[in-house]
């Protein structure tokens, strides 16, 4: 139970109010005090209110805050508005946050507190958006603090439920809003999507409207219906269908807990969308999910919750290649207006696949469980792009006028369904690469419903297809607000280490000067973000001193800052084909972090002495300040430690490097280390067009293997150290060990066509059963195949030292048993917070309360993740259009090797470009005259000419390399066809 008693007064402007909880555990009664503080110096941040004045002082950074809000706000003369202000509540947030960033609508903004703790709690990321509009000067938004100003603050009524209780705070705050301001002239317009608030805000004379009755009064009216949310009065009605309804929460619940429900994140295939899956605990292999019907309006990535159907319903994944645009292209009637969720020639596919599975006996072995969604835990909706499709656009055009009409958006990404928006601009988007949301998805409609957010350019403009790559995979490359470079050091590019190392600095004080040591950088050609170098010297007693060197960013970059929240969020740099987006402040990364030669920088130092078979003898770790004596690129640094006439000290050190180095990675290598591969090319760019030229194929020399052999041996001496001194927040990475159900298709591969096999009893085991995999005839194969078995593995990951027990630390693919990331915190958060943990750990400076706190790290963990991932998709996705770029207005003939062969085509991967697609049936040859054998991995037919072919994986074929416009998705790519 609680009592909320009487508000008194304990100073000038500050009050208190109490609440007693008398909670029951174990029989026993505590009586709980909590005490609320309430004050009248809460400014209003309204530029035109003198009242306020007094009440902006000084941040905790010793900076004077300012008023934000305009004193010359939105003038509405329609309905009597005049000059406003905007007050809006959580739901408006949640479902026009899209609108709330255009540039276009929605200035001089109040977010009650209230606001921002409801969003932060169901939606962190609409949540960071409505944090970083809070710091755009140009938009004018400000979060009042109203549950601490004693004007705004009221108790919660005995029986109100916590909704009721927080809209009555919103409508209180624009009371005191409009009653404070009157004087001035402004008054505030709560927006609200809830009737009964709504009704209420009126009924105290507040003034309130939904989005579309607000939007309809502004002068760009027309411009901005299309970005009303489909939830704001913009839903449509369709002919009738069905999805199956969703259970009900406690249904969901209850359902997983007593395990006859299971929860998981549903993967869609690439190759077939109406195929996906999702790993269960207690399945060997993936439930696999067939059907748009059984699949019921989830998105490639959401958190779902699904049922496995009975045995006679099991099923074998699907051998054809199945496109959305194909399926619809087949059927009768306009599939944009068709009233069926499950068409023909779906319902065809489904029934061929039943057939397969109550085959052979070999067949029924690959029969897997089945099953279907009957929830969605937590949608993965984003903002996403694509272009209108033909058939909207013709329709539109037709019917004419500037009305309202409905249609719908082709996304780049293949896996996700269409998405049905209103606009009125059907015939000025067409052709343009655009930005839409989804709102919602009902079970009556076939695809999910939307809306326009804004247009990047017409397709194929290289701006629109930059910016399309960065937001289809959710990287942040907005550039840094003011509030984060305030935190850089006001000197910028004149900043230096101070000459004076006893200038009563303590923790200058602490550094070791390593700045006698011969240390150099070892990077690829152009780098400009060196965040490592390195040094060797032999020892009196005749073993070495290794030194692992890292720009010493936390220096820079202190816990709890705008700067330290900014890198938090971007989690890495990405690195693109033509740019870097970084996840630090450029003054940072290129130029005060950057261990650049010939100027002193502060470091992170790991130091060991090593004996001849490169053993550590012992490590010390230390904050230093350090001078790199050159900053090589790898074939520069290869060429100097060739040349025997080279014996300076410099080059002697390195040439120790070099020795230690191959000890170390043969050590790993016997250790069962695992040597993977990927199809890795560079593309050569013009650097006064920016338009690329060339691709080739990355060489690796043995410089490469010595930066990366101590970069390993350094994460793994820093791991054991702070695991030692912090066991359940220590930041760490661990790559799990595969399941031997992952293997079994390559496995499979490999046995029927090479007579080959990968043993999965060990990563040692592993590894050397992938250097028994050659083909005398072919030295790419070894290759081939090691690229085959990385996408067998399971994703590396960061966690928090106490999520696991220790065995479960194992990095496989390193074949060590604890590890971390800490050599490059320029462009990889995880690295700041480990050099945070490292430094308090030998005891230079206590450890921020974030980075103590589990629930926190495991947020940090979770975010950067994530942003990995992002990044490495991004980068992929860079390459994939560039070299579409490349070969756009040429055609070459290059060696391919099919990897995948499937009932109606084949997938080949071109290593000169590191490129792989897909050649459908229908260009090799005879449609009617294949003959797909399934336990061969074999596809026969007629050729064009009439002549017999037949491809299996691993085959090594010529093909053409060409350029593709994608009809579909609009994305320019490589084509590729068979010689």
């Amino acid at each position: 139970m609680s009592v909320t008693l009487k508000r008194k007064r304990i100073s000038s402007g500050l009050s208190v109010s109490q609440k007693v909880f008398v909670r029951s555990r174990n029989g026993r009664a505590t009586k709980v005090v909590r005490e609320h503080y309430l004050r009248d110096d809460i400014p209003c941040s309204s530029m035109a209110c003198r009242e306020c004045d007094e009440y902006y002082t000084p941040d905790a950074n010793g900076e004077m805050r300012h008023p934000v809000l305009s004193d010359s706000p939105l003038d509405l003369q329609s309905d009597g508005i005049g000059k406003h202000y905007l007050m809006v509540d959580t739901n408006v947030v949640l479902n026009a946050i899209d609108m709330m960033e255009s540039n276009a609508v929605f200035y001089d903004v109040i977010i009650p507190q209230t606001v921002l703790e409801e969003v932060r709690n169901r939606s962190y990321p609409i949540y960071m958006r409505l944090r970083s509009l809070s710091k755009n000067e140009e938009k004018r938004f400000v979060v009042f603090h109203n549950e601490f100003k004693s004007a705004t603050y009221l108790p919660r009524k005995k029986g109100e439920t916590m909704n009721d209780y927080n809209d009555r705070l919103i409508r209180q705050s624009a009371k005191f809003y409009d009653e404070h301001l009157k004087s001035y002239g402004i008054s505030t317009i709560l927006l609200t999507g809830d009737r009964d608030n709504r009704e209420k805000a009126r009924a105290d004379g507040i003034k309130a409207m939904t989005v579309p009755e607000y939007v309809s009064l502004l002068p760009n009216s027309a411009e901005l219906q299309d970005m009303l949310p489909s939830k704001e009065g913009f839903s449509t009605n369709y002919k009738e269908i069905k999805y199956p309804d969703y259970h009900s929460a406690a249904r969901l619940i209850g359902g997983v807990r007593n395990g006859s429900l299971h929860q998981g994140i549903i993967n869609v295939s690439s190759y077939n969308f109406l195929e996906g899956s999702i790993s269960v605990p207690s399945l060997p292999k993936p439930l696999l999910i067939l059907g748009r019907e059984n699949l019921n309006r989830a998105f490639n990535g959401d958190t779902v919750v699904v049922e496995i159907l009975p045995k006679s319903k099991w099923r074998k994944p699907s051998t054809e290649i199945v496109d959305e645009e194909v399926i619809n292209k087949n059927e009768v009637g306009d599939d944009e207006e068709s009233e069926v969720i499950i068409t023909d020639q779906e319902r065809r596919i489904l029934a061929q696949e039943a057939v397969k599975a109550q085959g052979t006996d070999d067949e029924q072995k690959k029969v897997v469980p089945t099953g279907r969604v009957v929830g969605i835990i937590k949608r993965s909706w984003r903002l996403y792009v694509g272009q209108l499709s033909p058939n909207s656009v013709d329709k539109n055009r037709v019917s004419g006028g500037n009305a309202t009409k409905s249609c719908l958006v082709i996304l780049m990404d293949r896996t996700l369904p269409k998405i049905r928006i209103r606009t009125r601009r059907a015939k000025e988007l067409a052709g343009q690469r655009i930005v839409v949301a989804v709102d919602s998805w009902p079970g009556t409609s076939k695809f999910p419903e939307g809306h326009f957010v804004r247009s990047l350019g017409e397709i194929e403009d290289k701006n629109a297809e930059q910016e399309a790559l960065m937001l289809e995979h959710d990287i942040e490359y907005r550039p840094f607000s003011k509030n984060v470079l305030s935190c850089l050091p006001k000197e910028g590019h004149d900043w230096k280490v101070p000459e004076n190392l006893q200038n009563g600095d303590p923790l200058l004080a602490k550094r070791e000067d390593l700045r006698d040591r011969l240390i150099c950088s070892i990077d690829p050609p152009g780098c400009v973000d060196i965040d490592d170098a390195l040094h060797a010297q032999k020892l009196p007693n005749g073993n070495y001193e290794v030194g692992v060197h890292i720009a010493d960013v936390t220096h820079f970059v202190k816990p709890g800052t705008a700067l330290d929240q900014e890198g938090a969020s971007r989690g890495t740099t990405v690195y693109l084909v033509d740019k870097r987006i970084d996840m630090l402040p450029t003054l940072l990364g290129t130029d005060l972090c950057s261990l650049m030669a010939d100027v002193d920088r502060y470091a992170f130092s790991v130091l060991w002495e090593m004996n001849e078979n490169a053993e550590i003898q012992n490590v010390r770790f230390t904050k230093s300040i350090i001078r790199s004596r050159h900053a090589f690129a790898y074939e520069e640094a290869q060429l100097r430690i060739d040349d025997q006439s080279k014996q300076d000290p410099l080059t002697l050190g390195m040439r120790i490097l070099l020795k230690l180095s191959k000890i170390l990675r043969k050590r790993r290598l016997e250790a069962g280390a695992l040597n993977l591969a990927s199809p890795e090319v560079k593309v050569h760019m013009d650097s006064e067009t920016s338009d690329p030229n060339e691709v080739e194929i990355k060489q690796l020399l043995d410089t490469n293997s010595l930066v990366e052999e101590f970069m390993l041996a350094a994460n793994i001496s820093v791991a054991r150290k702070i695991y030692d001194s912090f066991p359940q927040v220590a930041m760490l990475r661990r790559h799990a060990a595969p399941p031997a159900t992952n293997f079994e298709i390559l496995n499979d591969m490999l046995f029927v066509r090479k007579g080959l096999s990968l043993s999965l009893e060990s990563s040692k085991a592993l590894a050397d059963s992938l250097d028994r995999c050659v083909d005398k005839n072919d030295s790419y194969f070894n290759t081939l195949v090691r690229i085959m078995a990385t996408r067998c593995m399971m994703a590396a990951e960061y966690f928090t030292a106490g999520s696991f027990g220790y065995t479960e630390f194992r990095h496989y693919g390193l074949a060590v048993d604890i590890y971390t990331h800490f050599t490059s915190p320029i462009r990889r958060y995880c690295d700041d917070v480990v050099h945070r943990q490292l430094a308090a750990a030998i005891g230079y400076e206590p450890l921020s309360e974030v980075h103590m706190d589990k629930g926190k790290m495991d947020l940090i963990v979770k975010n950067i993740n994530k942003r990995h991932r992002n990044a490495q998709f991004a980068g992929r996705a860079s390459i994939e259009y560039y070299v579409g770029q490349v070969m756009k207005n040429t055609e070459a003939a290059e060696e391919g090797y099919v990897i995948k062969v499937f009932s109606n085509g084949i997938v080949v991967l071109v290593p000169k470009y590191g490129v792989e697609n897909l050649i459908k049936l229908e260009t090799l040859g005879d449609v009617n005259s294949a003959k797909f054998e399934e336990d061969k991995y074999k596809l026969s037919f007629k050729d064009p000419s009439g002549n017999h072919r037949e491809v299996a994986v691993f085959d090594k074929v010529d093909v053409y390399v060409k350029s593709q416009l994608d009809e579909f998705t609009g994305k320019r790519k490589v084509q590729l066809l068979l010689k």
